[in-house]
């Protein structure tokens, strides 16, 4: 039990579940320990699974408020898109595909605590990872009285087995395919799938193929390379291949695209917020294609210095995230300043889809700063070469007097 919360101090309870077996154990056990009125809210944000299942095994459980909802709009147009008009890379590669769906599921279970007179929320994250940061930041910026309840940070279930035996203790179904261990644990949303642990825990050890769900490997992917247009207006995404499409619908196309040619897989060792080195594998199909694309944009429509600065400040901007920092004013501040830098993101990118491969082969803008009269090596007329003799000798005057003094 929580050292700060004993039996009767909760009242009721909002759990995250997804109505599977660890999530189903969680809620008896909410139950049992605390003596608490649960309520559960199920999330839809793209995973590829259903999730109306989830109310039918809440409402056995005998769970009387149920809430199951499809935040997958919400969760591209206010969660992705802002990220990626930072074109957000955490430790140079990984694109933040659990990270960005954490600080959107808590706000829900505050918004779902506030709706139902509940005074604490729960999760299925470990004491190991991330995600407990994530989800609780979030919680305690929201509604900073919150109770929180993390069993895996409190209860004796530390092995599968012992899990196996206290839902068979309180009958609670367990799927065949649940009673052995799994060879790697797996997330998913539109964004991304990600896949770590067990198998995966040799950061040595190549991945089975047969793992991945999104892509297919390059060297399986067609031979014919495709060719796809993204267009963007302020920096979001908002149509593929001449058609406009919804935040949602149009992650959801790109991810198709990408994983028929194999774009998008990233296996990386990074470095968690609680201080210890993890091996993940992540599939961001539609995801590679809206980084490569967006840069491309931004290329011939982005001031140089206002490219630079955001540049600059994106590892920050990735880190908060990657630590759970979504609703902290530093990360708000960044956000307006990035979203500055893309007011005149207009335009479209054309890229190549080979064998693994996102290749940038085109981009135009309503608006460009770029100029073929200026960089053109024929003859111009707008741009006097002598006058880069005068701009070299200023910038190299601290050069030579540096030189001169030592």
């Amino acid at each position: 039990m929580n050292k700060g919360i004993g039996k009767g101090d909760v009242k009721k309870v909002v759990l995250a579940y997804s109505g599977g077996l660890d999530t189903s154990i969680i809620l008896r056990w909410l139950q049992d320990t605390y003596g608490c009125e649960v309520v559960t809210f199920t999330a839809d944000i793209g995973q590829g699974e259903e999730v109306e299942p989830a109310r039918k095994k809440a409402e056995m459980m005998g769970i009387k408020e149920i809430y199951i909802e499809d935040l997958t709009e919400e969760f591209v147009r206010d969660f992705v898109f802002p990220m990626f008009r930072a074109n957000t890379l955490y430790e140079g590669v990984y694109l933040l595909g659990t990270s960005i769906a954490r600080p959107l599921i808590a706000k829900r279970l505050i918004e779902i605590a506030e709706e139902t007179g509940a005074d604490a929320i729960s999760h299925g994250a470990t004491g190991k990872g991330n995600d407990q940061v994530r989800f609780e930041l979030t919680a305690y910026a929201l509604k900073p009285d919150v109770k929180v309840i993390a069993p895996w940070r409190e209860w004796d279930l530390n092995s599968r087995a012992s899990l196996i035996a206290y839902a068979e203790a309180h009958q609670i179904p367990v799927p065949k395919d649940k009673r052995g261990e799994s060879p790697y644990s797996m997330d998913a949303n539109l964004l991304h799938i990600s896949y770590e642990g067990k198998a995966l825990e040799d950061p040595w050890t190549e991945p089975d193929e047969d793992m991945f769900r999104l892509s297919v490997a390059p060297e399986a992917a067609p031979d014919t390379p495709e060719y796809v247009e993204i267009e963007f207006e302020k920096g979001d995404a908002v149509a593929i291949n001449g058609e406009r499409l919804t935040p949602g619908a149009l992650l959801r196309r790109l991810n198709a695209l990408g994983g028929k040619h194999g774009c998008g897989r990233v296996d990386l060792v990074e470095n968690r917020f609680v201080g210890m080195k993890s091996r993940g594998v992540y599939e961001t199909p539609g995801g590679t294609l809206l980084l490569a694309a967006h840069r491309a944009v931004e290329s011939i429509t982005l001031d140089r210095e206002a490219m630079h600065l955001r540049d600059e400040l994106m590892p920050r901007y990735a880190t908060l995230i990657y630590n759970g920092f979504w609703f902290a004013p530093e990360r708000e501040a960044l956000q307006a300043l990035i979203d500055k830098t893309q007011e005149r993101v207009t335009g479209t990118a054309r890229l190549k889809l080979y064998k693994g491969n996102v290749i940038v082969v085109g981009r135009k803008a309503p608006v460009s700063l770029y100029s073929m009269d200026h960089v053109t090596f024929e003859a111009d007329e707008v741009y006097d070469q002598h006058d880069a003799e005068g701009f070299i000798k200023l910038n190299a005057l601290r050069l030579r007097l540096g030189r001169m003094a030592g």
